[in-house]
């Protein structure tokens, strides 16, 4: 593709454009593509707070409304989407989530759309049976696939037998206008929080035994989050006589206040590809840490952007809080480390910009 040529009908698809991080980078890529390249479309089977920030942005958005991959609503929603593409001359496809690479890819496939990309944001252990081996077959359909990490790279190539010429790395972005530090207010307390879905690959309960172990009078434990471990880990907070000192809060699309809220970020993960709340916490100004697991590796480089513990051991997680909570000046050099880091080498225009390399290159190739 030419600085002279017509913009480029492009399709970039999520199940919900809600508050996941998927979702979160499927926007940020619509709204940053260079117009004179790329005319984007998005489409969604449920609609999300998401679909009025782009249409505001200018980028048409579509519902198509499939409940399930074995009723009706698929068969009328491959229609409708053969009809969208038809119609606006979409020559290059993109599925950003799991249920999109499941329905989009072969739909597409079938209906000869010139570019088919697929994309994996996570360890293929989470999606286990039958969908596992379906999205084998959709790494066959499509003409390439976007990971946002070496981790996950190396996982498809390993695991998976994906050829490593078809995958195509694309870190995430950050908006680091809105993902940026503020001082800290001058406060007795110590706020040690995580912002992520509740569920279990995230293993809250194993931040929660650690602040058991470490905590201090003033200090407090926040989680953020909605997820089907919410009930499970209310209870363990009341067990642990941590109900005084930890807050609960829902999924909001206030992030970045709670983020300023917080001293210390810390992400728990058993399972990890290339985390956005890590990323937005390190671009916020948050002192770190993570388990040693998948992406984490790429953005905690230890003592100097965060301190790293081996996941599940929470005694090793309550001595990085200590060290943490004792030192002001640690803290603060990490976190100050921690979001030059991520503003320097993680905004969205610099996601974007590969996004378009990706993209015309593939469309070249067809």
């Amino acid at each position: 593709m030419d600085g002279s040529a017509t913009p480029v009908p492009v399709l970039l698809l999520a199940r919900e454009l809600g508050l996941g991080g998927s979702e979160r980078q499927l926007v940020e890529m619509a709204k940053a593509l260079d117009r004179a390249r790329f005319i984007p479309h998005v489409g969604c089977m449920r609609e999300g707070f998401r679909c009025a920030e782009l249409r505001a942005a200018g980028v048409p958005v579509t519902v198509f409304p499939v409940r399930s991959f074995y009723g009706p609503s698929a068969l009328a929603g491959a229609w409708q989407l053969r009809r969208y593409l038809v119609q606006h001359d979409i020559q290059l496809l993109h599925a950003f989530d799991v249920p999109m690479n499941l329905f989009a890819v072969p739909v597409a496939r079938l209906l000869g759309t010139p570019v088919i990309l697929s994309s994996q944001r996570a360890f293929r252990g989470l999606t286990p049976g039958l969908r596992r081996r379906l999205l084998r077959l959709t790494d066959r359909l499509a003409d390439g696939l976007v990971v946002n990490g070496e981790a996950v790279r190396r996982h498809l190539i390993q695991d998976e037998s994906v050829p490593a010429e078809k995958i195509h790395l694309c870190y995430n972005g950050i908006d680091t206008a809105c993902f940026k530090p503020q001082p800290r207010p001058d406060r007795p307390e110590l706020t040690i929080g995580v912002v992520c879905a509740l569920r279990p690959e995230k293993d809250i309960a194993t931040l929660i035994r650690a602040f058991a172990k470490a905590r201090q009078a003033h200090w407090r434990l926040m989680i953020v989050g909605s997820g089907p471990c919410l009930p499970g880990l209310q209870t363990l907070v009341r067990d642990l006589g941590l109900t005084n000192a930890t807050t609960f809060h829902a999924t909001t699309d206030q992030v970045p206040a709670r983020l300023h809220e917080m001293d210390i970020f810390v992400l728990p993960s058993l399972s990890e590809s290339f985390s956005n709340a890590l990323m937005e916490a390190m671009a916020s100004g948050c002192a770190v840490v993570a388990s040693r697991v998948g992406g984490n590796c790429e953005l905690v480089i230890p003592g100097e952007t965060g301190l790293l513990f081996e996941a599940g051991q929470s005694e090793e997680l309550a001595g990085a809080l200590l060290r943490l909570g004792e030192s002001v000046p640690l803290r603060q050099q990490l976190a100050a480390r921690a979001s030059e880091f991520i503003r320097g080498r993680f905004p969205v225009a610099a996601a974007a910009r590969r996004l378009e390399e990706i993209y015309g290159a593939l469309l070249q190739a067809r």
